[in-house]
């Protein structure tokens, strides 16, 4: 089982629940319908990794920077940043033919997180930056958020059991782009004005 770091703890996470279309400027930037209700999709353990790759099986790889959830005790209990990593080439086919989107959000490697930090409350002003090669390229808060943290958990524990380790990811702000190998990106979070954590990856 691929494990995540939460404070000094060692976790491996049961599945990761993403969130799609949950900023407005994104769901424009992509030129997607706002849905009417959760967009939900998952990734498996064996898609946790702590590489940042670029391509996987010649397929080129986008980024898309996510303020994420860990679950602990039936509640949101740390804080993190994820990439969720998307085969946007094989996504926009599967989408044309109203395929599934495992092939392109699921595989191996697709998922890399920052270390998880403890949180009291998990309405708290989050916001986060990504920055590559020292360009800001994403940022967002919860604010922007169509549904808020606490509600997306809420929404998912109606027809599916969330584990202790498990993970949401909330979905990503306006800026995604192609991993380029050699580029270096650094994640940032911050609590209202205070910067909780800083995660440096370099894309292979």
């Amino acid at each position: 089982m691929n494990t995540i770091l939460c404070a000094t703890e060692s976790i491996s996470p049961n599945k990761v629940v993403c969130v799609g279309r949950n900023f407005a400027a994104h769901i424009a930037e992509l030129g997607n319908e706002t849905p009417t209700e959760l967009l939900l999709f998952i990734k498996p353990n064996s898609a946790i990794s702590t590489n940042l790759k670029s391509h996987h099986n010649d397929d080129e790889l986008h980024f898309e920077t996510e303020l994420c959830f860990l679950v602990q005790n039936n509640r949101l209990a740390a804080v993190g940043i994820g990439l969720d990593l998307t085969k946007r080439d094989v996504q926009t086919h599967l989408k044309s033919k109203g395929l599934p989107w495992e092939r392109a959000k699921a595989f191996d490697g697709s998922a890399v997180f920052s270390e998880f930090v403890l949180i009291d409350d998990s309405k708290a002003a989050f916001s986060f930056s990504l920055n590559i090669n020292g360009q800001v390229q994403q940022q967002g808060d919860c604010e922007l958020m169509i549904t808020k943290p606490d509600a997306i958990f809420a929404q998912i524990s109606e027809f599916m059991t969330l584990q202790d380790g498990d993970i949401i990811m909330t979905g990503t702000p306006a800026g995604v782009a192609v991993v380029n190998a050699g580029s270096e990106f650094v994640a940032q979070l911050y609590l209202s004005q205070q910067l909780l954590l800083e995660q440096r990856w370099l894309a292979v």
